[in-house]
């Protein structure tokens, strides 16, 4: 069943489950919203994309993406992991069968078979004249490029590579659920340039096909389908070959076409990859969004190319980059075919890449007639459309400036497009089928999660940690973590250590608690804090003591005990002065 959770949560984004619930605005690297559970007025439910995990500060729950449904709709784990499993399109089946108790070997057996087939294909490209011509003078790859992304030759047999494998230990099934054979068994790749797709970190996990040569009833291209190990909603073509470049450049560029990328390492221009021929998703710009918060995209500028930016910018948006389009210089469709001509004018179009919005707004006055009220119309309206979704006030003043500039009209006219758009976009939110709010018993708890949220991301406060003792906690994975603080008095977390592994959710609950309370607070503050909590935990442990001690008054008084009365009496008295500070 863990392997079913962690593929459902690697399909899913934390925020876009939540923001089925609550309304969710971005607040810096998180998104922030009135909670679900509560009657709050000032949004203090905190979602962390990042980090994978919500926490609401109303109500003192958090957890992950399954923990928030199983809030939300009032359900177990496995009726929560079964809702989300059917919304990101994951087979349950495959987990729950016999013979696929571990995925993480199925996983590992289809990337072997894959990394067999680059290698057979490699061969396959040395023994083939025409492959070779074609790869080497027609595309002028050189021969570093073709090694780096091991592009190689499929031969034109029914099953050359079927029997291949299967010489090397791999049962039908095996390369069938690699996506190496076609309906009938046989190689799917045939006569084609094969250019491996690879993962993260280089190994193979599919490929592209590239026909050698044009025929009316085949296609240019052929893609692995969806498998276990290949899903082109979030593959990168070119990442694990483009890290270095991006780092170096500062910035991605994002092509169409994978021969794209490679004919662009080929020109020395290694920050290039693609989005291995389908939309753009958040899945895909996340992958970057560790590498650079710069990205550059290079997408035709057609109706479907400007439909595909104006989405790229609601995504880029919504994971924190700066969006810039590249244009390609008139009588160039591509930049395989820009680089073939003169690769220094590949390199001039990305440093003059344009604002995503500019660009988009650009294209419309090109496509209306401007001189006409009704030109203006259609312009101001599609404009409006893409300014509602800037989530910057300062950016969408200047855009709203910008678009009542080209169409003569008034910022007024133009804002008040934009809020009829948002009046009619206005979403309905499911509502969660239980309330909470945080009781009485439940402050000791709050005390000690600001403690240790707080010891997390300072470790100066730590040295006050001394003065809780383990019995003011208690048990379980608030003490755990405390202890290891407690051992570890100079060392700042930002992730969850390995000797805190089990308890993965509520290190990362803590961590962004931290992150949304006492970020803004300097050393004093956090200090003063920390000392304050120290002393509401430790007088709400007396209190508690003091509660023992009198229902045991009670029994004594019961039983006529005197000397137990005056001893219990004694230490009642004195907890009591303890509590008031005296």
């Amino acid at each position: 069943m863990q392997d079913a959770k962690e593929e459902v949560r690697s399909r899913l984004n934390i925020e876009d489950v939540v923001g089925e619930y609550v309304q969710l605005k971005r607040s810096g690297r998180n998104f922030k919203g009135l909670s679900p559970f509560t009657s709050e007025k000032t949004p203090s439910f905190i979602v962390s994309p990042e980090k994978q995990i919500w926490h609401d500060f109303s109500s003192n729950k958090g957890g992950d993406i399954f923990g928030f449904v199983m809030e939300v709709e009032g359900v177990d784990f496995r009726t929560s992991l079964e809702q989300l499993a059917r919304k990101a399109g994951v087979d349950m089946s495959v987990f729950e069968s016999a013979g696929s108790n571990d995925i993480a070997k199925r996983k590992k057996r289809l990337i072997s078979a894959n990394e067999l087939a680059a290698n057979y294909y490699q061969q396959s490209l040395i023994k083939n004249t025409h492959a070779q011509e074609y790869v080497f003078k027609r595309r002028r790859l050189g021969k570093d490029v073709v090694t780096s992304f091991r592009i190689g030759y499929a031969p034109d047999s029914g099953d050359a590579l079927v029997r291949f494998l299967t010489k090397k230990g791999y049962t039908s099934k095996d390369i069938s659920e690699a996506g190496l054979t076609n309906r009938f068994g046989g190689d799917l790749f045939r006569g084609r340039i094969m250019v491996p797709l690879m993962d993260g970190s280089g190994q193979v996990v599919g490929f592209t096909g590239r026909a050698l040569k044009d025929e009316p009833n085949s296609p240019k291209y052929l893609n692995t389908p969806q498998t276990l190990i290949y899903d082109k909603s979030r593959h990168v073509f070119g990442l694990s070959q483009a890290k270095p470049g991006i780092r170096n450049a500062g910035h991605a560029v994002i092509v169409e076409g994978n021969l794209d990328v490679v004919s662009s390492h080929g020109a020395g221009i290694s920050q290039v990859v693609a989005t291995a021929g389908t939309a753009m998703t958040v899945q895909h710009l996340k992958s970057l969004v560790r590498l650079t918060s710069d990205v550059r995209l290079a997408f035709d500028g057609d109706s479907a190319g400007l439909s595909a930016t104006e989405r790229s910018i609601d995504i880029a948006q919504s994971v924190g980059l700066e969006l810039t389009i590249i244009q390609m210089p008139d009588g160039f469709k591509d930049p395989d075919e820009l680089v073939q001509k003169d690769k220094t004018l590949w390199q001039k179009a990305i440093d003059s890449a344009s604002p995503a919005v500019d660009w988009v707004i650009e294209q419309y006055t090109k496509r209306e007639d401007m001189s006409s009220a009704a030109g203006k119309r259609k312009f101001s309206t599609a404009a409006a459309a893409i300014i509602s979704r800037l989530q910057d006030s300062v950016e969408r003043e200047h855009y709203v400036k910008k678009v009542a500039k080209i169409s003569d009209s008034s910022t007024e006219a133009i804002e008040s497009k934009i809020d009829e758009i948002e009046n009619k976009a206005t979403k309905r939110f499911k509502k969660a089928v239980q309330d909470g709010s945080p009781s009485k018993r439940d402050e000791k708890v709050i005390y000690i999660d600001n403690l240790v949220a707080l010891s997390l991301m300072d470790p100066k406060v730590r040295e006050l940690l001394v003065a809780v003792k383990p019995e003011m906690v208690g048990r379980g994975e608030s003490k755990e973590v405390l202890e290891y603080v407690q051992k570890h008095k100079s060392k700042k977390l930002e992730d969850t250590p390995k000797e805190l592994h089990e308890h993965d959710t509520y290190v990362k609950i803590l961590l962004l608690r931290a992150e949304a309370r006492y970020s803004d607070w300097d050393d004093k503050d956090r200090y003063q804090e920390a000392r304050h909590l120290v002393e509401l935990i430790r007088i709400d442990h007396k209190k508690q003591q003091k509660n023992q001690l009198t229902r045991e008054l009670q029994e004594a008084e019961s039983n006529g005990d005197d000397e137990k009365i005056a001893k219990l009496m004694k230490q009642i008295n004195q907890l009591i002065k303890e509590i008031k500070g005296d």
